[in-house]
């Protein structure tokens, strides 16, 4: 009676248990890695502030600590990086400094969960280096990005 019941239940646990497991999509992809904190979060500004040398040190103090990194696409789209190549290693921290707010051209897998977009890099194909130059606009830090001081 009991490995009926244990049979009976197995058989019900795998039916009832969601699927996780996402189909990959392969795809090319052309943008600038960002740091998706300051990105998302608004934090630094808008995103016109928080991508190419205007946000360049902040992306690396960002990935530095942990902070993932993300693809800003051309077309607008944003994906989470969470591998790029051979890294044994998440797409945050210090393994990615180098390539912090350049414009990348990448071949990858394309997965999609709960209306996000996660890309696994298999090929960073060509790295055009750091492309977008608005410092000379917004300076190092964006103005409106650093907090009024209380009086």
């Amino acid at each position: 009676m009991k490995s009926i019941f244990l049979s009976a239940f197995a058989i019900c646990s795998t039916l009832a248990a969601p699927a996780f497991a996402a189909e990959g999509e392969r795809i090319s992809v052309k943008g600038e890695i960002i740091d998706t904190w300051c990105y998302f979060s608004g934090v630094m500004g808008g995103p016109d502030a928080v991508i190419g040398t205007a946000h360049h040190t902040c992306a690396l103090w960002c990935s530095a600590g942990g902070i993932p990194v993300g693809l800003l696409a051309e077309d607008g789209t944003v994906y989470m990086v969470m591998k790029i190549e051979d890294s044994s290693d998440s797409a945050g921290g210090d393994t990615q400094l180098r390539l912090a707010s350049h414009t990348i051209e990448a071949d990858g897998m394309l997965y999609k969960r709960d209306g996000l977009n996660y890309l696994v890099v298999e090929e960073v194909v060509s790295d055009l280096d750091i492309q977008l130059q608005n410092h000379e606009d917004l300076g190092t830090v964006p103005p409106f990005a650093v907090p009024k001081a209380d009086r």
